[in-house]
């Protein structure tokens, strides 16, 4: 299959009362034709299944689905355009799926019905008034151990109980057509909206996330996983079904190397530290070096974490990383008696102080600022990180956009689902170079320009459209060199997650400039008793290094003097 969809042709209208109906077809249809050879007998059944039943029915089976649990009473699911729900119920139950007469355990019972319901039913049992409900279900939990039909908890009830068969099965379905099991239903409705548009992706069989059935099935392991751990469950027990490493699938040694990041940051809060030191030496998720050398330390094992220290500062992962560094290493050393390092001096950067009257109504020291610097011939914007991650968003869609393998796996992704992962740019990295090229010559006007108009409005990681007027951006493109459109572009690329975020608040351009150097300059502003963030530092540091017109504006109040 190679089909891309426009954002109105696959979402239903929210005005057609059936909307959620049809939005579920459609799943069942993509994740149908995108993966049929991985479905097996009983999933093809009930795809056929669902398809022939009487609509009042889909749409029952299909509240039930979107709602929370698997228990129903008949009385609570009311919607009108279903009309009878006991009746709309009747082919469900012919078909199995759903039964209405389960066996329901004590806190069954008590999740379904009311405190009033409960006292009512178990009079007998009740020895004084007011009662709460969890005092009654521990008097009763020890007579009543036994599993019952509804009927024979609450006889002479009109109500009817009716409970979801195939939550696994759909489980299964929403994880191969969204790549996760965090989102639902209600991403059709955004869509359907307006409220967002979407890129539209060619999809094709090689660039499935999902190669095999054992791929879905090793997913929903891992997330068993997770959810057994944050239920309760012991680490150990937890960690006896975690599977070995998946040499062969990096999207799901990602997802496994998250879940021992996750356990491993539980056994440090508990101080159960050779545990965790064991998970973050056996997990490659970003930051895991970082805590095992934490580990160390406090095992007090200096010379071991010296040696990890050196061993990371040969090949950082991340600046951040490099930054951690910078702090732990001379406190290793003076632990271990050794002669301290001289730290290589960092470039300056341009100091801004301002003393300015205090706004009497409300508004953002940064709005302040940009108001107090801007001028004809310079003037000033509030971009923070919107700017140049816009820029790069618009230089290198197609490169963010391409069609790999786990990256998209619906019509409606704001952006690769892989996005953040270490792989990132390293899967793209011929693409991203043919797009970092253009900016060798004057070709990326030209695609900037370009796709700022074909693309104008489309959900990205990188492009904000709310500050990216036609006017800022030529300004940008007019006085940016291109030189450190490369340089940036180059360190986001280097870690996404992090370098996306700490650029300065303000741009202030000066178009008309005859130095090329000095045509913008990049401000970042601090409040009273504010202080530069670590992200914010590294920004700082890498343009001072290249020589980037970077300031930091440091702002007073001035008391007694106010402006509107």
């Amino acid at each position: 299959m190679n089909s891309a969809f426009a954002p109105h042709s696959f979402a239903a209208s929210v005005d057609d009362p059936f909307y959620y109906l049809v939005n579920f077809r459609f799943l069942l249809d993509w994740v149908e034709k995108r993966y049929d050879d991985l479905l097996n007998a009983r999933e093809h059944g009930f795809i056929a299944s669902f398809r022939a039943l009487p609509r009042p029915s889909q749409a029952l089976l299909v509240r039930m689905v979107m709602r929370k649990g698997t228990l129903f009473r008949a009385s609570k699911l009311a919607y009108p355009e279903i009309g009878s729900i006991r009746e709309a119920a009747v082919p469900l139950i012919a078909r199995g799926l759903i039964d209405d007469v389960p066996e329901l355990n004590l806190k069954q019972l008590f999740g379904l019905l009311t405190k009033t319901e409960l006292v009512a039913a178990f009079k007998d049992h009740v020895d004084r008034a007011g009662v709460k409900k969890a005092e009654l279900f521990e008097k009763l939990e020890p007579s009543f151990q036994e599993p019952r039909r509804f009927d024979q908890w609450c006889p002479g009830s009109d109500e009817r109980i009716y409970s979801l068969q195939l939550m696994d099965l759909c489980e299964r379905l929403r994880l191969m057509f969204f790549g996760n099991l965090r989102q639902g239903f209600s991403e059709f409705v955004l869509a359907d909206l307006g409220v967002f548009r979407f890129e539209r992706v060619p999809f094709t069989h090689d660039s499935r996330a999902f190669q095999s059935r054992d791929d879905v099935d090793a997913y929903l392991h891992l997330h068993r996983c997770r959810e057994r751990f944050e239920s309760g469950e012991s680490v150990e027990a937890v960690l006896a079904e975690v599977p070995p490493a998946f040499a062969d699938n990096p999207w799901l040694e990602s997802r496994r190397a998250k879940l021992l990041f996750t356990l491993g940051q539980h056994c440090e809060r508990a101080a159960l530290l050779e545990t965790a030191l064991a998970l973050y030496t056996d997990c490659s998720h970003p930051g895991a070096r970082a805590r095992r050398l934490r580990v160390l330390e406090r095992l007090e094992a200096f010379d071991a974490a010296l040696e990890l220290a050196h061993e990371m500062a040969e090949a950082p992962e991340s600046e951040a990383e490099s930054q951690h560094l910078e702090r732990v290493l001379p406190r290793l050393r003076r632990r271990l008696g050794l002669p301290t390092l001289q730290r290589q001096p960092s470039a300056s950067v341009e100091r801004i102080d301002l003393l300015l009257p205090r706004p009497t109504a409300p508004r953002s020291v940064e709005s302040v600022v940009r108001e107090h610097l801007d001028e004809a011939t310079g003037p000033v914007h509030y971009v923070e990180n919107g700017l140049i991650n816009s820029l790069f968003g618009l230089l290198c869609w197609e490169a963010i956009f391409a069609p790999l393998p786990g990256a998209f796996f619906h019509p409606f992704h704001a952006g690769p689902a892989d996005l953040l992962r270490p792989d990132f740019h390293a899967r793209r990295e011929e693409m991203f170079a043919a797009c970092l090229a253009q900016l060798d010559s004057t070709d990326y006007r030209h695609r900037i320009r370009e796709n700022f108009v074909a693309k104008q409005g489309l959900q990205s990681p990188f492009v904000h459209w709310g500050i990216l007027s036609e006017s800022l951006l030529e300004q940008a493109l007019a006085c940016f060199l291109a030189e450190h459109l490369k340089l940036w572009f180059k360190r986001l690329l280097q870690d996404i997650k992090a370098n996306r975020a700490g650029l300065p608040d303000l741009i202030q351009f000066w178009p008309e400039h005859d130095d090329p150097l000095k045509r913008y300059r990049m401000i970042e502003v601090k409040g009273p008793g504010d202080r530069l963030q670590d992200n914010q530092l590294r920004w700082m540091a890498f343009c001072a290094e290249h020589a980037m017109p970077v300031a930091v504006c440091y702002v007073q109040w001035q008391e007694g003097d106010t402006v509107p």
